[in-house]
């Protein structure tokens, strides 16, 4: 019922049920359950309140009228409400409207599954273990992009959410620079608070035993990793992911450092690579779910297609190895896709939308002693956004001056960065150069990872 139809029952009507202006200004307001209360009234028996100070036996609160009382602490009744025998102590009118917008629990039992709010504060740490990293310049760094929208219904109330990502950074998977460090779920995983994912991926505790995650530094001053474990599988449990799903991302993630240690060699008197031993490709195998001689087959021979036919062309150990640092990226960010569609999934309410918020959030431009081709990426997308910007605000807005008939002399700031676009992204530019020979150093048969150093 709204306020119109509330309205046949006059002076009743706000004992019955809050205004719509107040119960939107209630679903906005920060409600903290230790201070808010209801504290007696000789008119309307009891008010809402907020509890200032407490001394001894006795409470000053200020009431939502803005007066401040000093009543004895067993007078006030406290807005948590969890034993039947307190609810004596509440107006109808009261009690009905703590009931419709508190939702009294009626078990000491929490659901594992978070509320909405819940869940999209719990994405965030799920977010962070596999796509933030320690850089040279920042402990907790977003190694990837993304949009996020909080939508709302025509009322102003939270309906549900969605997470968009981009360009995550896959080359860090297998290499960092000798100050940064992996991904954040690797040595999360390798913290010991939970000895069983230990025995469920087959690995020890020690972090240089794994060469795709030791490379850089194991260890960060500022971040605890047994404790951030703990918060992701949390926030896992949270977002409603069942324990199947959550052992599959931990499983593929251990797989993936498995592969960093499988070992490959050239036959004899052959450029054709074969494995030297299976240990590590065994363990991977049985993570991922695949048969260990299927994997190394498919490094060794890989089947590609010729025309309408489907070839098995050998590879040499530097092809092999290449090949195993493209599969163990291309499994992370499938895996990192997979997690953001199932967190969306858990946020998508189905309730109806009429406006949103969106946050855009995208890596900064930094430039390394090494520079990745998703650094290149990042710092084009940079140069972009600063074009948009300085186009925006230092020509439009002169050409706007001279519209209104303004006396200006236009300045060139030098802020046009157009050359450098130019030259990364026009034909002939950086990108069509690097992606013919990419597409040429494969028609040779020759590794991809040669390709830069034509340039």
């Amino acid at each position: 019922m709204g306020d119109a139809a509330m309205a046949e029952f006059g002076t009743a009507a706000p004992f019955l049920r809050k205004s719509d202006r107040e119960r939107l200004e209630a679903q906005t307001r920060p409600f903290d359950m230790k201070r808010e209360c209801f504290v007696p009234d000789p008119e309307v028996e009891y008010v809402k309140a907020t509890v200032q100070s407490r001394d001894g036996d006795k409470v000053t609160a200020e009431t939502e009228f803005g007066k401040t009382i000093l009543k004895l602490e067993k007078t006030i009744v406290d807005c948590k409400l969890c034993k039947k025998e307190l609810m004596y102590h509440q107006s109808y009118s009261s009690l009905k409207y703590h009931l419709n917008e508190r939702h009294v629990a009626s078990t000491d039992v929490p659901d594992v599954e978070g509320t909405l709010e819940d869940q999209i504060i719990q994405a965030n740490p799920a977010l962070e273990a596999f796509g933030n990293a320690k850089t040279i310049r920042n402990d907790n760094s977003s190694r990837f992009g993304k949009f996020i929208r909080i939508h709302f219904d025509n009322r102003g109330k939270l309906a549900s959410a969605d997470i968009e990502t981009y360009l995550l950074e896959k080359s860090r998977v297998t290499y960092q620079l000798r100050a940064e460090r992996d991904y954040h779920i690797f040595y999360q995983i390798l913290s010991q608070v939970k000895p069983e994912l230990l025995e469920m991926l087959l690995i020890t505790n020690n972090p240089y035993d794994y060469a795709f995650i030791s490379q850089g530094e194991t260890t960060v001053a500022s971040i605890n990793d047994s404790e951030e474990l703990m918060a992701t599988d949390e926030a896992f449990d949270v977002l409603g992911f069942t324990q199947e799903e959550k052992n599959s991302m931990y499983k593929l993630t251990g797989a993936i450092m498995h592969h960093g240690n499988m070992k490959f060699k050239n036959k004899q008197r052959e450029e054709q690579a074969e494995a030297d031993g299976t240990e590590d490709a065994d363990k991977a195998a049985y993570l991922m779910g695949l048969n260990s001689a299927d994997l190394i087959k498919g490094l060794c021979h890989p089947r590609v297609k010729v025309g309408n036919e489907w070839v098995t062309k050998g590879q040499n150990v530097a092809q092999v190895y290449y090949a195993v640092g493209a599969l163990s990226k291309a499994v992370y960010e499938k895996m990192f896709l997979w997690m953001v569609v199932r967190i969306n999934q858990s946020l998508d309410t189905k309730q109806p939308r009429q406006y949103f918020i969106g946050v855009l959030d995208i890596a900064g431009f930094e430039i390394f002693d090494f520079n990745t081709f998703e650094q290149l990426c990042i710092n084009f997308t940079n140069e972009k956004l600063q074009q948009f910007f300085n186009h925006h605000m230092f020509v439009l807005e002169q050409e706007e001056y001279k519209k209104e008939g303004i006396e200006w002399t236009f300045i060139d700031f030098g802020m046009d960065l157009q050359a450098c676009i130019d030259l990364i992204e026009k034909p002939m530019g950086i990108m069509s150069i690097l992606e013919e020979e990419y597409q040429d150093s494969w028609g040779h048969g020759e590794p991809s990872g040669d390709a830069p150093a034509a340039l």
